[in-house]
């Protein structure tokens, strides 16, 4: 096989509509344009939701009422398993996690959830613990403590 050899896969390539070329050829007249008015003009070019000005529909539907998504409190989630990578007797807090890579991102709130088995007796401090993360924590020895934020503070008032 050459260079000369080579060719596209079949159907990869097709023939281009060429326009303005008669009524037989099914592309004449308006070129596939259809009638008049702003999109059959050269250059024309609407933007998304745009209806010829008559106020849109986005525009016309009722904005009101509560959305929870706007108040709902975001943890970044570290499971157990991950935290064996401490040394026995370490104190887990946030500054730990982030340095290993543990809990990334802009989330402030850390939460230690279950999935997997500690081996290790820890000391580890975080915003909220699931009850599965707490129990195998203490089972072992180790130390929950919670890290009282701003909202659940202002949510126990």
């Amino acid at each position: 096989m050459r260079l000369h050899d080579l060719k596209p896969r079949p159907g990869a390539k097709h023939r281009r509509k060429r326009l303005g070329q008669g009524e037989s050829s099914g592309h004449g007249k308006t070129s596939g344009r259809g009638g008049k008015g702003q999109t059959a003009r050269s250059g024309s070019s609407i933007r998304i939701g745009f209806e010829g000005g008559q106020m849109p529909l986005i525009r016309r539907m009722p904005k009101r009422g509560f959305n929870n998504a706007r108040f709902t409190v975001r943890f970044v989630a570290v499971n157990l398993k991950s935290l064996n990578s401490f040394e026995n007797g370490a104190v887990v807090d946030e500054v730990a996690l982030r340095s290993l890579g543990l809990a990334n991102g802009p989330v402030k709130l850390i939460k230690i959830l279950g999935t997997g088995q500690l081996e290790k007796k820890l000391t580890v401090t975080a915003h909220a613990f699931s009850a599965t993360a707490r129990a195998k924590i203490e089972s072992l020895g180790g130390v929950c403590n919670l890290i009282v934020s701003k909202v659940e503070a202002v949510k126990a008032k």
